[in-house]
Formats: structure tokens, sequence, C-alpha cells
């Protein structure tokens, strides 16, 4: 409860990859950039949907019957990484977001953003786009690329005030996002529109909608 005993409010986290950040063309672009340096195939989008996974050495065995080597995974993280800057200055948010974000906190609700990008990289992006007065708090990776989420949400929780967990919908494109969303005891939505098919999202368990606006709405539900 708030020091004043009003009761928490409705509180999203948003992912950004995939989510606000619309960029899935850039991460596919780049994925193939780095193969091509590696010698290996080309993959198609639809391809990349349905086998995408954290941790992120994972889905690369899915495409290459193995798992990478240390090695192996250092030179093709360096490479997405570099191949993923030069691509990136193409996106935009998603659609709609701007007006998503504006409304939300306008209801006197409060919102964050917590993503595996890096921190470093996140802020001057999300400040770029002139949205960061939306957020309570923006969280980007500070840690090795390639892990999953769900302590990274649970530390982001506890640093943001009167906002209680059970009244809290992870908004994320990714299975992941409801994997984290449950080990911090949140509720979650998942948003068709990212790096994951419809069908992978769906066997996370938790609703999944085609637009981030049903994500929204959908959320003010849960969180009630």
């Amino acid at each position: 409860m708030g020091s004043n005993g009003a009761r928490p409010a409705a509180h999203i986290v948003w992912d950004w990859n995939g989510t606000l950040f619309h960029d899935t063309d850039a991460v596919v672009g780049a994925t193939n950039s780095a193969f091509a340096e590696l010698g290996l195939e080309p993959i198609t989008q639809e391809r990349y949907r349905e086998l995408y996974c954290v941790p992120i050495p994972r889905f690369y065995e899915r495409l290459m019957g193995r798992l990478p080597t240390e090695a192996e995974w250092l030179v093709m993280d360096e490479a997405f990484q570099r191949h993923y800057a030069e691509h990136r200055v193409r996106c935009r948010l998603a659609d709609g977001v701007d007006l998503l974000l504006a409304e939300w906190q306008a209801a006197g609700r409060s919102q964050s953003i917590l993503s595996m990008y890096g921190h470093d990289e996140l802020i001057p992006l999300v400040r770029g786009f002139g949205i960061e007065a939306r957020f309570v708090r923006v969280d980007g990776r500070t840690g090795p690329s390639g892990g999953g989420k769900s302590a990274h949400m649970v530390r982001h929780l506890a640093a943001l005030r009167n906002v209680e967990p059970r009244r809290t919908v992870v908004i994320g494109d990714a299975a992941d996002d409801a994997l984290a969303a449950r080990d911090a005891g949140a509720h979650a939505v998942l948003y068709t529109g990212g790096s994951h098919s419809r069908a992978s999202l769906e066997a996370a368990g938790v609703p999944v909608v085609d637009t981030l606006a049903e994500a929204v709405e959908t959320a003010a539900e849960l969180a009630r």
C-alpha cells in the first residue's frame, strides 16, 4: 500500500524490442548478416519466428543442429550486435504507441520498460523518440547478452515504488516475457507483432493479442 493508504495503481512493464520498438526486420536482417559471416544459410522471418527462443545459444542450436561453442557464440553475438546497430536506424515505434502510452499515463496508471537490449544503447533510443517521460523507470541489460529475463524482472519490480506484482502486467512479444512475469508474480500479455509466431506464444498459457491496443485493454482487465 502507498504511504497514504491508497491502493497501488495498475502498472505495465513494457518490453522494448519487437514490442514498443518495431524492429523485427532489423533483427532478422542482422541475424542473416551475422550468419553470412559464419558461412551459414540465411533464415526467413517466418522461420525465425517459429524457432526463436532464449537463451539465444539455444536458438542457434535449433538453426545449426548443435549448440555453438563458446567461441562461436562470442563471434555470433558480436556480429549480430554490429549489424543490428546498422539496421536499427531505419526502425520506428510500433503503430499507435505514442497514444497508448499517453492514455495509460493520463488514466493515473504507471508504466516502465524492461529490455534485454543493452542499457547504454536503450536509454538514448527511448529518449530520442520523446517518450521517456511516460515511464517511471527504464531498464536495459547490464550483463552478458543472450540470457533470460526472469531475474531482471524480479529486480525491476523490486525497484519500483508503489507497484504491486499482482497489479502488474508484462507486455512483450516473446514467451520469455510470460516466464519472467510468472517468476515475478505478475501477469503477462503476449503480442504477435514481434519475434514469435502466434503458435509459439500460445504455448505460454497467457493471453495472446494481435495489436498493442488489445494488449493494453487486456492488461487493464488483468490488473484490476
